[in-house]
């Protein structure tokens, strides 16, 4: 079942070959990319088994992130956004949250319109990078 709070797609392409063009198509939007974690390797690094293949990548839009945090600086607690990439059932999918539903946790009615231009930039993002 779908969940209504996530926005995902999916594609052919190899996770590998997904998670190399992230970076650059994220930029091309004006999103950087903070970090990326490996999911695997950082909880077998801890001594936890986890053989799923899974990518986060941290990416943000300084201007728009100024914007909603001059609005309520505890929004920071959903910052950066967030591109999660795995393997499911033969496809690579790429998944975030909506970033229009998680800013309804903080009264910032002025946040709304930055969420809504981010919520489809990212959108833009993960469509670009699932073309083949």
């Amino acid at each position: 079942m779908p969940n209504p709070l996530l926005l995902t797609r999916s594609t052919s392409l190899a996770l590998e070959t997904v998670c190399a063009r992230l970076p650059e198509i994220s930029a091309s939007h004006k999103f950087g990319v903070l970090g990326i974690h490996n999911l695997r390797e950082k909880m077998e690094s801890k001594g936890v088994p986890f053989a799923r293949e899974c990518r986060v990548f941290e990416v943000c839009n300084p201007g728009h992130a100024q914007k909603v945090l001059l609005e309520d600086i505890a929004i920071a607690t959903a910052l950066p956004c967030r591109i999660a990439v795995y393997a499911e059932k033969g496809q690579t999918i790429l998944a975030t949250l909506k970033p229009t539903a998680l800013l309804t946790m903080f009264n910032a009615p002025g946040a709304a319109a930055v969420s809504e231009e981010v919520e489809l930039t990212l959108l833009r993002i993960m469509e670009e990078a699932c073309r083949t």
